[in-house]
């Protein structure tokens, strides 16, 4: 088994966000008059969702959902110095492009978010593609994006891994066909990350090196 593509989640698995996501969605949600019961551990549990099916799941909708998403983007980075990149993060991704190995994200922030939190965490230059929301591409779960990417980047997707802290991100690269690689220090208890079966599981981003060795023998 060779991966010669590794394509990561952005929040709970390159960067500890969930208190940046909470608040200003918080914020974004009193601007437009709509005041949730929506507790925070609650919460955590289901970053990596796209923000309409997080708030089906707390019983509320938007009805002006891009309002909100504009809002949202507006003061989401009132709260980033509450963002964190994990210990290791650039350090992976360096060693995996020395070794010739491609690097994507996977992410369902906006395309426009997306791009400008890598900026900020200085990671945006070490990544071959970025794949954020964007219109007419359905959103993880789906196998659509993961197949755009290593199509686009000309890699088998049998030679992608997957790498996130959700059932979703798993659910993704299964469906498309890659392997896939949960992490179990971002939103998702270990327990729950085992029920959907992931090829592996790391404790700490470094260990992917390993996964990555071990595979390429």
């Amino acid at each position: 088994m060779n991966i010669n593509l590794v394509v990561f989640d952005l929040d709970g698995t390159l960067v500890s966000s969930h208190e940046t996501i909470y608040k200003a969605t918080l914020h974004a949600l009193k601007e437009i008059n709509i005041y949730p019961k929506m507790p925070e551990d609650d919460f955590y549990k289901t970053i990596g969702m796209h923000f309409e099916d997080i708030f089906a799941q707390f019983g509320f909708c938007v009805p002006d959902f891009e309002k909100f998403i504009g809002i949202y983007k507006s003061i989401y980075f009132d709260y980033i110095d509450l963002s964190v990149a994990y210990p290791g993060v650039s350090k992976i991704i360096s060693k995996l492009r020395d070794d010739d190995i491609k690097t994507a994200l996977l992410t369902t922030k906006g395309q426009d978010l997306a791009e400008i939190i890598l900026r900020h965490f200085k990671l945006f230059d070490e990544f071959d593609y970025i794949m954020g929301r964007r219109p007419g591409i359905a959103h993880k779960p789906s196998p659509e994006p993961l197949l755009k990417i290593s199509g686009d980047l000309n890699i088998d997707i049998a030679e992608t891994l997957i790498v996130g802290d959700s059932e979703l991100d798993i659910q993704c690269g299964k469906s498309a066909g890659s392997k896939t690689c949960a992490v179990t220090y971002g939103y998702r208890a270990a327990e729950d990350l085992k029920k959907a079966f992931p090829d592996f599981m790391i404790d700490q981003i470094q260990d992917l090196d390993k996964i990555i060795n071990h595979s390429s023998r």
